[in-house]
């Protein structure tokens, strides 16, 4: 390894039985130190304390940007990946109403919600699906549309399984309408060509290890220009500190879907995150996420489990979805919780989750366990 990704690895701290990250990815030192560090600049605040902490705002939608790859001008940060898919799900202009939005009914509900909120509202009609295997390919995404279908809103990545939505391929077969992305369980982890989105949103207390708080919304040109968000504040208007009763056009950009200030220590945290990405590159990490995935499938092998998530690498992520024969998910999940091993259970399967500083003493601690437990129930 170079110098740039043993430093990468030295950064994290958590548990050596933690295989958690869809839920939850525990922050850098990096991102524990800024988040220390603006909290004290806060403590003894001054003249330029405040502006000076709300510097942290634009180096981290710098930094998004870059990952990304859309312009400076298309990104603005949100404090979760709710938050930004309601803004989304709200801009959906008036002369669109009359079309639908697809979605997959196998989504996270972060994703439903926003989407059956402004349906409600007369925004658009909803149109949701089930999607074989729960996977929202391009063939079932094709055979799906409609002439009246504005917008289809997808995840990168499938919170249960983990399969690894095939973005480019999506774009194509919907042609102009909009694309809107729930990235969170994806972006920085895997390499995908995030510039075919029209929205996307990506909450950074997961994969990105940046914390609660964390996030950001990301547009198009195309979206830019259809689309009108019903979600502005004051921050999102033409001189917010114009302070003159009326209400203002809104801003340029992605400028325009800002709510409010939002927390200069959150966003310092998430600038360190992203910083600490760039330093490896998005490539690295999810080549290594890939290795300690396979190495986590070849160890599961020899109890024949069920694996719901996929193996090819093109639909690969960091998840492991998977059920054993003679164990229920929860009664699974139990025993690694005891043995140490942070896990999410599903009422089907149990799902694991690694990060580029999984070990093999975490993995080592699921087969133990599992072995463990067969043992004595021979008894």
């Amino acid at each position: 390894m170079t110098d740039p990704q043993v430093a990468y690895l030295a950064q994290f701290r958590e548990t050596a039985g933690y295989l958690d990250f869809a839920r939850y990815g525990p922050p850098s030192q990096a991102v524990v130190a800024a988040s220390a560090a603006a909290m004290r600049s806060g403590a003894t605040a001054g003249p330029d304390t405040v502006d000076d902490l709300m510097g942290a705002t634009d180096r981290a939608v710098r930094a998004a940007a870059r990952l990304s790859g859309f312009a400076t001008s298309s990104v603005v940060l949100v404090p979760n990946t709710s938050t930004g898919l309601f803004q989304a799900a709200f801009a959906i202009p008036p002369g669109l109403a009359t079309g639908e939005v697809l979605l997959s009914g196998n989504d996270f509900p972060a994703n439903h919600y926003p989407w059956a909120r402004a349906a409600q509202a007369g925004r658009f009609r909803l149109r949701v699906i089930a999607p074989p295997g729960g996977r929202m390919s391009p063939e079932v995404v094709r055979a799906e549309l409609r002439p009246d279908t504005t917008a289809v809103s997808i995840s990168a990545v499938d919170f249960a399984t983990g399969y690894r939505a095939d973005l480019a391929g999506i774009r194509e077969v919907i042609g102009e309408r909009l694309l809107i992305v729930d990235g969170i369980q994806g972006f920085g982890v895997t390499t995908q060509p995030w510039q075919v989105c029209d929205i996307l949103v990506v909450g950074g207390q997961k994969w990105l290890r940046a914390g609660w708080g964390t996030g950001f919304l990301a547009l198009s040109d195309r979206a830019l220009e259809r689309v009108d968000p019903l979600l502005s504040g004051w921050t999102g208007a033409v001189d917010p500190t114009r302070y003159d009763g009326l209400i203002h056009p809104q801003a340029h950009g992605a400028a325009r879907f800002s709510l409010t200030n939002l927390s200069p220590v959150d966003h310092a945290a998430f600038a360190a995150a992203l910083e600490l990405v760039e330093s490896v590159g998005p490539a690295w990490i999810e080549h290594r996420v890939g290795e300690r995935l396979g190495a986590l499938h070849e160890a599961l092998l020899p109890f024949d489990p069920l694996i719901r998530s996929a193996v090819g690498p093109e639909h690969r992520s960091g998840i492991l979805s998977f059920a054993l024969p003679d164990h229920q998910p929860a009664q699974l999940g139990k025993r690694l919780a005891a043995a140490g091993v942070t896990a999410t259970v599903h009422a089907e399967a149990v799902r694991l989750s690694v990060h580029a500083t999984t070990t093999d003493a975490a993995i080592d601690a699921v087969t133990t366990t599992i072995r463990e437990s067969r043992r004595q129930r021979t008894w």
